[in-house]
């Protein structure tokens, strides 16, 4: 490999230069994992976090928004940060603090001290996959580029899809606080690997744009907090909501102007015109939608409709991870191979959009087939879709806007998520109190005299009328569930179009990499 002169932003030798590729991969999938999985895997939890902390039922979902709020803020910090103090040197310091931050996590004894040690958790782990998927750009030349991010993203995609699983199995087989506890074994392994293995590329200096990022950490935290606290106040009926998305706007637009007029802003000029990049972040966001809003549907799903155990919910969703894993392995090579990834964004678009009309034929009376099958399928549209898209999106960037795009990249890919999740239950609520009325609306006395209130309690027989409204309540939301599926696939077929804003990238494009 060559280099180039620190000016243009090249690595130098540093003591870990000799690392390989691959070392460097393991590493980086590592910690992104363990920092991914840990934004779903207390979810299940909380219940059981309730009583221990003394909280409130209202009130303990704090332990989710802390997290999601804080890496907001600090993820647009990476690229600042690790051209300031050094990449290798802010991937150590973030994988030790989340690992810390994860161990009061699990020794804390209120709730107050829980959202704490939650935002410095977060704060900390939002640096570790950015800097995870630049390290990987960086290593690895661009026709290995397309197989690297198949490996690091089975780290990125599946880590929202085991958290659950592996949540529900530790909360069920020993205790809550074992779901941050598990984090100081593999912190330890990924500091001491990482220590030894990772490079030190040497980026140009930069100055602080405080301006910049004020405004987008106040735009990215009003929106996550009106995502979260949307749902439990009734959207924009409460005022809370109503002025946390006005700042989100405000703050958000302000930073857009912000960036576009100001030389060296917290994001790059650059990094908001190049067209291959600001498509894919807006494709990493509907990504990021389909497939936590997913996620969260459908262990509730099967378990309320279905009665399956936590656990069993848990590992009806492992053929999404497997399908995932396989199809990011096959896009890699096919990356590799010179395939047009525009062509395997439009494949993976179109299975995933048909695996989740699937979905939406699903019956009140079935079982487990349908949903192995379509969650297969879904996470082979999914994993089509990531890497190729990774590949288009930084294929033309330099190496010095890296950190800042994959910063941007799964900042976007975490709003997506949070949007989804609040989307998909406001409709599923929506939907639910909308289908109970037309079906309670076909039970009367005049159609079905049996059914008749008064009649029946005459008769002894007033059970009976809770057993229906249970059963109309039963198909309401087995109504809502299909309504929600079905418009996530109208969502995602919609997206086909535009894919012809994507150049594919030159076969060879330029890049600057570390020294063996």
């Amino acid at each position: 490999m060559s280099s180039a002169a620190p000016a243009a932003g090249a690595a130098g030798p540093t003591k870990a230069a000799g690392a390989s590729p691959v070392t460097v991969t393991l590493v980086v999938m590592l910690g992104s994992f363990m920092t991914i999985l840990d934004s779903t895997i207390a979810n299940v939890a909380l219940p059981h976090m309730q009583p221990s902390l003394n909280a409130a039922a209202d009130s303990i979902t704090w332990v989710l928004t802390s997290y999601i709020v804080a890496t907001a803020i600090a993820t647009p910090l990476t690229g600042w940060l690790s051209a300031r103090i050094g990449r290798r040197t802010l991937f150590l310091w973030s994988v030790a603090a989340f690992t810390g931050a994860s161990v009061l996590c699990g020794l804390a004894t209120s709730l107050e001290q829980m959202v704490l040690f939650r935002m410095l958790q977060g704060a900390a782990g939002a640096f570790i996959a950015p800097l995870g998927q630049a390290y990987l750009l960086d290593v690895w030349p661009p026709e290995k580029h397309g197989p690297a991010m198949a490996w690091w993203g089975v780290g990125v995609m599946v880590g929202p899809i085991l958290g659950p699983v592996i949540g529900g199995w530790l909360t069920d087989s020993f205790d809550w606080r074992w779901v941050f506890l598990i984090n100081l074994p593999f912190g330890i392994i990924c500091f001491t690997w990482a220590a030894a293995a990772l490079p030190e590329p040497r980026l140009e200096q930069r100055r602080f744009d405080m301006i910049g990022f004020a405004l987008l950490a106040l735009g990215m935290a009003a929106l996550q907090l009106g995502l979260d606290r949307g749902q439990q106040l009734d959207w924009l009926d409460s005022w809370e909501v109503r002025l946390e998305f006005g700042l989100a706007i405000a703050g958000l637009w302000a930073f857009g102007v912000h960036a576009l007029a100001t030389p060296g802003a917290i994001v790059d000029r650059e990094l908001l015109t190049d067209r291959n990049a600001l498509t894919g972040m807006l494709f990493i966001t509907l990504v990021g939608f389909l497939l936590v809003a997913t996620t969260a549907l459908l262990p509730t799903m099967v378990q309320t409709l279905y009665g399956y155990p936590v656990v069993s919910a848990g590992a009806l969703m492992m053929p999404r991870g497997i399908g995932m894993m396989m199809a990011m392995m096959a896009a890699g090579q096919l990356v590799g191979r010179g395939v047009d990834p525009r062509l395997m964004l439009a494949a993976g678009f179109g299975i995933t959009g048909a695996a989740l009309w699937g979905m939406s034929l699903f019956s009140p009376e079935q079982g487990a087939s349908p949903f192995i099958f379509t969650g297969f399928f879904q996470g082979v549209g999914l994993g089509l879709i990531f890497v190729p898209l990774n590949t288009l999106a930084f294929a033309s960037l330099p190496m010095r806007l890296r950190a800042d795009a994959s910063a941007i990249y799964m900042l976007l890919r975490n709003i997506g998520g949070s949007i989804g999740i609040s989307l998909a239950v406001a409709l599923l609520e929506r939907q639910t109190q909308t289908s109970h009325a037309e079906l309670g609306g076909g039970i009367t006395q005049f159609n079905l005299p049996w059914a008749d209130p008064a009649a029946l309690a005459a008769a002894g027989a007033g059970g009976v009328v809770a057993m229906i409204d249970g059963a109309v309540n039963r198909q309401a939301l087995m109504i809502a569930y299909i309504d929600v599926f079905r418009a996530m696939a109208f969502m995602s077929l919609a997206m086909l179009p535009l894919l012809l804003l994507l150049r594919r990238p030159p076969p060879k494009a330029e890049i600057v990499h570390l020294p063996d």
